[in-house]
């Protein structure tokens, strides 16, 4: 499948964090411009020391020194001074001994020492900042030290969220017999947005003939992409399939996963917008989001979506299906050295145990076992 192209937009500098930065950035100057102290103390020639200077006076914060230090003077400095020509160290303060206007040291110093050499953090023209990065609070410190208040970062992709199912009611009704609140729209949403995607609800779609498909179309014109729970499995009333195949080519590429949970999964597109249907069961959306559908969204922001992992021994064995992969909601005992992961009971129908976990494990072994004591990689869920 083929995504749309990302489309590029400017956004305010403070308005930058989360973003994902669509161009390469390059330092526009010497960072430092000059060479800077690195600590209070004094300026001086080390090839002097150790011996007697003559403190010509003090270097302002914010300013160069007029002139050059002539032999065997000394200039007081502060913390990021600029560092007078005619020296080429700073003495701490504490190293030295100031008797009126005379400086004593009485250690050697040598040439360079705290002393921050000019582009010693960045050189004009090098490329400091990658294409693709989600910018946090290091970066965007890049980016305001080199001018950059106008930032280009990839737009935000803005997906669908449809639900769908008579049974369906919404989180303030108090739901009859048959009917269950619409906890995976709210559940999916969040996860979506953590991905750094921004979300519009659209609303639930009943089981009628024609009404599934008339909603995707609506989605599919005002959005990136359309994220679908429920209505995905093989029974008389799950149309998604068919659905999603009469919106245009490719259509459905899959449908059915040979995973646990969430083997109705449908993967498709149209017109390089991608359709996903998820499981309608609230632990095999959430962990099909986490472990299948990610690596899409992360193409479609620009930014490969980077989720926490640790090294973790089973606190009891995982018995799986040969052939298959399951995704293992865990609980984690850490009381030092390497964290035990707890298997929890894999319930798809739980709207709980997702929370409740503090990861997943990927049991995706030929034989369908995993041992009790078996070192296993644990992945934190997006955001957490």
């Amino acid at each position: 499948m083929t995504l749309a192209p990302l489309q590029v937009e400017r956004v305010a500098l403070d308005d930058a964090a989360g973003r994902v930065l669509a161009a390469g950035i390059d330092a526009d100057d010497d960072y430092p411009n000059a060479p800077r102290s690195a600590m209070d103390g004094f300026a001086i020639a080390a090839g002097s020391t150790p011996g007697d200077f003559a403190i010509a006076g003090d270097v302002a914060m914010g300013a160069a020194w007029k002139g050059t230090l002539l032999a065997g003077q000394a200039a007081a400095i502060p913390t990021g001074g600029v560092v007078p020509a005619g020296a080429d160290a700073v003495v701490p303060i504490e190293d030295v001994r100031v008797d009126g206007d005379r400086l004593h040291v009485g250690i050697s110093v040598a040439a360079g020492e705290n002393v921050n050499p000019r582009a010693g953090d960045m050189r004009r023209g090098e490329r400091i900042l990658e294409a693709g990065q989600r910018l946090a609070g290091p970066q965007i410190g890049v980016l305001a030290t080199v001018g950059v208040v106008e930032v280009p970062v990839y737009r935000r992709p803005s997906i669908a969220m449809i639900s769908s199912g008579d049974e369906l009611v919404p989180p303030v009704a108090l739901p009859r017999p048959g009917q269950i609140r619409d906890s995976n729209r709210y559940a999916v949403a969040a996860s979506l947005r953590m991905m750094g995607v921004d979300v519009r609800h659209y609303p639930t779609v009943s089981d009628e003939a024609g009404a599934l498909e008339a909603a995707l179309r609506s989605a599919l014109g005002d959005c990136d992409a359309i994220v679908l729970s429920g209505g995905s499995s093989v029974g008389e009333r799950d149309r998604t399939p068919d659905a999603i195949a009469s919106l245009g080519t490719p259509g459905v590429l899959v449908h059915g996963l040979k995973v646990k949970p969430g083997k109705p999964t449908v993967l498709a597109a149209a017109g390089g917008k991608p359709v996903i249907g998820l499981p309608g069961n609230p632990t095999s959306a959430i962990m099909i989001l986490e472990a299948v559908v990610a690596p899409i969204i992360g193409a479609m922001t620009g930014a490969e979506l980077r989720r926490g992992a640790f090294t973790a021994r089973l606190g009891s064995a995982i018995r799986s299906r040969p052939g298959w992969t399951w995704y293992v909601p865990v609980s984690v005992q850490n009381d030092g050295g390497t964290p035990v992961a707890h298997p929890l009971p894999l319930r798809s129908s739980s709207v709980s145990l997702p929370a409740r976990a503090g990861g997943y494990v990927v049991a995706d072994d030929p034989g369908g076992e995993l041992p009790e004591g078996t070192l296993v990689t644990v992945y934190r869920f997006l955001g957490r």
